[in-house]
């Protein structure tokens, strides 16, 4: 499908861009989720540092990092890839579709977005903030993964 194919189908379907709060909102509600797998499959390895111990927390954060980013990636591709949305653009009521069909991502292109989409955390969100600047509203992870977020 041709891009001006895809507007037609969109326009015709009376499909729209997600507006940025949409998306916003959707990555909070995400990682608040990602929070609660974290706290609740790491239990008794927080029960068991002090807090306030700063060496102690810092250990902990370094042996979390690459859970962390395993748990993120896997959601997200599993989530775009089979559902087109995650529960936080469920919630929300935008879902991501492939600039190709209009269709959900495929696998590796669902896989390919959860990892831009790190990089574009790991650099102060500059890749998210991205889309204020393009007509597509399109973020470092949609231009990677060659997707758009529409509302649902």
């Amino acid at each position: 499908m041709t891009e001006e194919e895809l507007v037609r189908k969109f326009e015709s379907e009376k499909i729209t861009l997600s507006p940025l709060h949409k998306r916003v909102a959707a990555h909070v509600i995400d990682d608040i989720i990602i929070t609660f797998f974290v706290f609740f499959a790491f239990n008794d390895t927080f029960q068991a540092i002090n807090m306030s111990n700063f060496d102690e927390v810092s250990a902990l954060t370094y042996y979390l990092s690459p859970y962390i980013i395993l748990m993120k990636v896997a959601y997200q591709t599993f989530f775009v890839w089979m559902y087109g949305a995650t529960v936080g653009k469920i919630a929300v009521k935008i879902r991501i579709v492939s600039i190709t069909d209009g269709q959900n991502p495929n696998a590796l292109f669902s896989l390919i977005r959860a990892n831009m989409r790190l990089v574009s955390e790991a650099v102060f969100f500059i890749g998210f903030l991205w889309a204020l600047g393009n007509f597509k509203k399109q973020t470092w992870e949609d231009i990677a993964a060659k997707t758009l977020v529409v509302n649902a």
